[in-house]
């Protein structure tokens, strides 16, 4: 089944993700958080697991747990620290322990109230708690809104790399209020951009070229940034439908992934050094280079891609990154425990050009290498 156009409900735009009987709707729009209590309790659970962060908790955290009680939920509140370093076992068994001392039961859900790495690892809590229950998804940055909060799936970092250890576990339902993101700092808003870019770049080339000419409004906020979302939600979606555990296309959403994830590992995912918007930006334009020198990708598209995402703020160039990554060999170590990975063989999401990525399997380690080389150079 293909996911189903958004449709519109006043001023909230509704996104499905057909699943058969796990499908479930996107409401992105301004103020759609304060709905957390009356659709959370729609869902016919009594308790909700609260969890989110030290940065967004002061922020957020009283009006959404106060929409729960109001609709007559009780509510158990885990909170734990901003940033990747949370996405880590100890981190899991604590938030685990905190949930069962709740008293969390199988028909109650947990809600995450925070980024991707809030987003990742309560989903994966839920996934493995009483052998899951249900989980909901009130994503605060551009990034999670996006991208992470959309598609089940969950999991932790893992000292062999990112996201190495979790699970597919689909929400219940997805609350993209996109006034959350006005706390945003510049720095976060471009990171979630270039996720954002990212679904043009895969397969919607019109949607690059309405990113190349809207940019600055959808970081700006308003009806870009509404659309920004829902267009992306939408491109997901339909994805996830059709490949829900990545079997097939789904992979083509990791585009700058393989590249990203080796960089932040090089960097021991200090958030300070690079985020993971960051990462995926200098990966997507590695990609486009990659491409070209692999003779797959016309030159001035990998440069055109370079630039725009430049000119936003981001980064493109792996010596952009402060302190330095190491070598090509480090790198390569890396990716070599990428989830992509088949019996030992590198697979990387490519490009043919704007808008038409591949699945590109067998990549010559070789050719990686010196790619590489060449790139850490410039």
């Amino acid at each position: 089944m293909i996911a189903q156009p958004q449709r519109q409900a006043g001023s909230v735009s509704v996104v499905e993700v057909s699943l058969g009987d796990r499908s479930y709707p996107i409401l992105v729009g301004r103020g759609v958080a304060a709905e957390a209590g009356s659709r959370v309790a729609a869902l016919g659970v009594r308790a909700v697991g609260l969890v989110t962060d030290e940065t967004v908790g002061p922020l957020h955290g009283g009006a959404v747990e106060a929409s729960l009680s109001a609709a007559g939920l009780r509510v158990v509140r885990a909170t734990v620290p901003a940033g990747e370093g949370s996405k880590r076992f100890d981190r899991l068994d604590a938030l685990c322990e905190t949930l069962l001392a709740g008293r969390l039961e199988r028909g109650d859900a947990v809600l995450a109230l925070g980024g991707g790495v809030v987003g990742d690892l309560a989903g994966f809590a839920a996934a493995i708690l009483l052998r899951g229950i249900r989980f909901v998804q009130v994503p605060t940055t551009l990034l999670a809104q996006v991208d992470s909060s959309v598609g089940g799936k969950t999991g932790i970092n893992a000292r062999a790399g990112k996201n190495l250890v979790g699970a597919f576990h689909q929400p219940a339902l997805v609350l993209a209020d996109t006034a959350l993101l006005d706390t945003l700092s510049p720095r976060e808003m471009r990171a979630g951009y270039a996720e954002t870019v990212k679904y043009g770049l895969i397969g919607d080339p019109d949607f690059y070229a309405w990113c190349e000419a809207q940019w600055r409004d959808v970081l700006a906020g308003g009806a870009a940034r509404d659309r920004a979302v829902v267009e992306s939600c939408r491109a997901k979606a339909a994805v996830v439908a059709r490949d829900e555990r990545e079997d097939g296309d789904r992979a083509l959403l990791n585009l700058g992934h393989t590249f990203g994830h080796a960089l932040e590992r090089a960097v021991g995912y200090d958030g300070a050094r690079l985020v993971h918007g960051e990462g995926v930006a200098i990966g997507m334009a590695q990609a486009f280079r990659f491409s070209a020198r692999l003779g797959l990708c016309p030159p001035e598209d990998a440069l055109r891609v370079e630039r725009h995402l430049a000119t936003v703020g981001l980064p493109t160039r792996p010596a952009q990154v402060p302190g330095g990554i190491g070598t090509a060999g480090t790198l390569m170590d890396a990716m070599a425990q990428d989830k992509k990975v088949r019996a030992g063989r590198l697979t990387f999401i490519l490009a043919h050009g704007i808008g038409r990525s591949v699945v590109v399997r067998d990549v010559s380690p070789d050719d990686l290498r010196t790619f590489l080389e060449d790139d850490l150079r410039t």
